[in-house]
C-alpha cells in the first residue's frame, strides 16, 4: 500500500516584541490612551491606581509594548470616560507597509504633550472672548513666523 504524503504548509513563526517590535495596533491605542490621559490631566500613577496596575505597566501600554485585553479596555473606557471606539479612532485600515510603520514613529503634534496641555489650558478659559482673542493671538503669531521663515529663505536665495 503506497502512503501518500499530506503536504502540510510552512510553519510561520511567532512575532514577538523582541525581535518584530510592538504591534502598529498596540501602538495606536497606547498613543491614544496616552492622548486621553494626558488630556484629562491624569498621572500614569492616578490612572494606574484607578486601573490597577503600576505606573510602569501603564508606560508599557502607553509604548504599545503590552497589550490591552478586551476586558482592561473595557474597564480604560469607564476610567477615561470615551467609548471602546474611540482607541480605534484614525487607525489605518489597510496593513501597515514599512513606510507606514517609519511615518508612524514620526512624532504627531496632535498628540504631543505640548499640543495636549495646550488643549487643556485653552479649555479652561472660562470666557469664550477670551478665548477668540487667543486664537486670533496664535494665528497671528504663526502668519507672523511664516513672513519671517519666507523671508529667510528668499535672503538666503540671493
Amino acid at each position: 500500500m503506497v502512503e501518500t504524503a499530506t503536504r502540510q504548509p510552512p510553519q510561520r513563526r511567532r512575532k514577538t516584541i523582541a525581535e518584530d517590535g510592538p504591534d502598529p495596533v498596540d501602538v495606536h491605542v497606547g498613543k491614544r490612551l496616552r492622548q486621553r490621559r494626558t488630556l484629562l490631566g491624569m498621572s500614569q500613577e492616578k490612572l494606574a491606581q484607578a486601573f490597577g496596575v503600576s505606573f510602569q505597566q501603564v508606560q508599557k501600554y502607553e509604548r504599545g509594548a503590552n497589550r490591552i485585553s478586551a476586558s482592561r479596555l473595557y474597564l480604560l473606557t469607564k476610567i477615561l470616560d470615551v467609548p471602546v471606539t474611540y482607541f480605534f479612532e484614525g487607525l489605518p485600515t489597510v496593513t501597515p507597509t514599512q513606510a507606514d510603520t517609519e511615518a508612524a514613529d514620526t512624532p504627531d503634534r496632535m498628540t504631543s504633550r505640548e499640543t495636549l496641555e495646550l488643549v487643556r489650558a485653552y479649555y479652561r478659559i472660562s470666557d469664550p472672548v477670551v478665548r477668540k482673542r487667543l486664537v486670533d493671538l496664535a494665528r497671528a503669531l504663526s502668519r507672523e513666523d511664516m513672513a519671517e521663515e519666507d523671508h529667510d529663505i528668499d535672503a538666503m536665495a540671493e
